[in-house]
């Protein structure tokens, strides 16, 4: 028996708290990697929200994927920016510098990102930790602190 199709949709919308840190990853379309020479744009990105949409608390860019905690800000009538439209625009902005670097054309990021709102107990600093010690549990560096592709403000 055949199911209907809207049970399979993926673009269903996420929920957000308003007063929330979040978990995210970014996973590269079909397992692309990213190499070393746009890892810095992807970050630069990052920084670029963190200047405007939201706290980022740090963010780590891994040859495939991407880890970062974010707080949304506060926006248009003290409403936090939605976490979607945040994403949208990472991801659409970095996609299109990788893209000219590379000269290369299609899509770089897959459609859906995995976010994870930190609960009470969960500090953004403690998930941050886990975040940035990736590198050295995925083998790239012995110490987290050699990791070229991580960020997080000063």
């Amino acid at each position: 028996m055949e199911r209907p199709a809207h049970i399979y949709r993926r673009d269903l919308p996420h929920i957000q708290n308003l007063d929330g840190s979040y978990f995210v990853t970014s996973c590269t379309c079909r397992g692309m990697i990213l190499p070393e020479a746009v890892r810095d744009t992807v970050i630069d990105c990052c920084k670029y929200v963190h200047s405007r949409s939201a706290f980022v608390h740090c963010v780590v860019v891994m040859p495939d994927h991407v880890h970062l905690i974010l707080t949304p800000r506060a926006g248009e009538g003290d409403t936090p920016a939605l976490l979607h439209n945040i994403l949208k625009g990472l991801k659409g902005t970095s996609a299109r510098r990788i893209s000219e670097l590379l000269k290369r054309k299609g899509p770089v990021w897959q459609p859906e990102s995995f976010d994870h709102r930190l609960r009470r107990l969960e500090s953004a600093e403690s998930k941050a930790d886990y975040v940035l010690q990736n590198p050295v549990r995925k083998g790239l560096v012995a110490r987290a602190e050699d990791y070229k592709w991580r960020w997080q403000p000063a």
